[in-house]
């Protein structure tokens, strides 16, 4: 009886916070409090619990609690990624490079613009020391715009949420590219060929004819213990643990091993990973400073900007560039004007932005800072902008060539129909 009521009660929170809104609506309330509790008359009691260390100093992994959530949690968020990821590309949205080359190309524009504004905004504000920031207004967080969208998008075409996803999917995988590629200081070599060795161990597993859990996870694990100490960010364990899982349904299975672990993981990474991590990222205490000074920091005009203008026009302007000169068009049901709140939409940079900001100016306290405090600005700007954006869009008649393909769309689920599966 115990055991069917566990069973029951962890089917009702994997079903919770599977769902886009519920997850993103936990993740921000996580960051609301951190916020509200690191600018409290308690921040000091937040400031400890902060870098209260946990963890076997003989290996290395005596860390406090935010560097737990920004590297242990958080690779659980990005495994999930890398899970969808390598679903996408093998069997979904990216499988066809025709469907997939607008929102691809759209996610390398919401990209570049925003680290180009960033750049030209500290350099004309006499901020070179800043420069290492650029990659903080590249990434959007898909939990968050996904969220916004399922809120504020009922009545729009499924196949908008299709194109946010693609292009979010390919936003994360170019972040953590960059991730690896510039924040990463020093490699230990030995420790990186033994987190890929584990990792090609951990894929056998994964194709094995049964999964089992109890060698998955000791190996998934022991693969993330290796990339940290390798210097590699350990969050790129989780991705690349991701990619090991066979995309295809084998043997007698119904539904493909990423689906499996994805609706397996997926909670845990909705429910517990990413709040606590929003909890400990966003606790910037701005109490007792001139907030004034801070607001005007060439990061945080940089940041604000690159994110807010740099994404939108970023994605709208390949787009429109895009299907106006190549033979590529968008999806069936999606119009350029679908894309005004879409940018707006992959602007919220919350997750993998705080990821970045942490990594970009080292021990510089005032400047991790205000690059924090600017990602919540402009985060919540652009949610607002969304919000707004998608109502209208979606009281708005539709023709019946939205794409203007010359070929009249057919009919599909609306958002609000029904639970849509990634």
């Amino acid at each position: 009886m115990a055991t069917t009521a566990r069973r029951s009660l962890w089917a009702r929170f994997a079903h919770r916070f599977s769902q886009d809104v519920t997850g993103g609506v936990l993740m921000i309330a996580a960051a609301i409090l951190g916020l509200a509790w690191a600018n409290s008359p308690w921040r000091e009691s937040y400031a400890a619990l902060s870098a209260f260390t946990l963890g076997p100093e003989s290996i290395h992994l005596d860390l406090s609690l935010s560097t737990w959530a920004a590297d242990g949690l958080l690779a659980v968020f990005f495994f999930v990624v890398g899970v969808e990821l390598k679903h996408e590309i093998v069997a979904g949205n990216l499988r066809n490079p025709r469907q997939a080359a607008v929102p691809v190309l759209a996610a390398v524009g919401g990209m570049m613009l925003p680290a180009l504004i960033y750049v030209g905004v500290v350099l004309a504000l006499g901020a070179p020391e800043m420069l290492h920031g650029w990659a903080i207004p590249t990434a959007t967080d898909i939990a968050f715009a996904l969220a916004i969208l399922g809120i504020f998008g009922r009545g729009l075409p499924v196949e908008l949420r299709i194109f946010l996803l693609t292009l979010a999917v390919v936003d994360d995988l170019l972040a953590i590219v960059v991730i690896a590629v510039f924040y990463t200081a020093t490699i230990h070599l030995v420790s990186l060929i033994g987190a890929i060795a584990v990792i090609a161990l951990f894929a056998l597993a994964a194709r094995a004819r049964r999964m089992r859990w109890w060698l998955m996870i000791p190996l998934a694990l022991v693969a993330w213990a290796l990339m940290h100490e390798s210097g590699v960010h350990a969050t790129i364990a989780g991705v690349l643990l991701g990619f090991c899982i066979p995309a295809r349904p084998l043997r007698d299975e119904v539904e493909p091993r990423t689906h499996q672990l994805e609706h397996a993981v997926k909670p845990l990474s909705a429910g517990i990973a990413l709040p606590i991590f929003a909890f400990f990222a966003a606790g910037v205490t701005i109490v007792g400073s001139d907030a004034g000074a801070v607001l005007t920091e060439p990061v945080v005009i940089a940041v604000v900007a690159a994110l807010v203008i740099g994404k939108l026009v970023g994605v709208l302007g390949v787009t429109a560039l895009v299907t106006k000169v190549t033979p590529l068009r968008l999806p069936d049901r999606i119009g350029i004007r679908d894309l005004l709140p879409v940018g707006f939409l992959t602007a919220i940079g919350f997750t993998v932005s705080l990821l970045i900001a942490e990594l970009s100016f080292g021990s510089d306290e005032e400047a991790t800072s205000g690059a924090k405090i600017a990602i919540l600005i402009a985060s919540l700007l652009a949610a607002i902008l969304a919000a707004v954006t998608l109502r209208l869009d979606a009281r708005k008649a539709r023709s019946s060539d939205m794409n203007e393909d010359g070929v009249v769309d057919g009919e599909s689920p609306l958002i609000g129909d029904r639970p849509v599966e990634d």
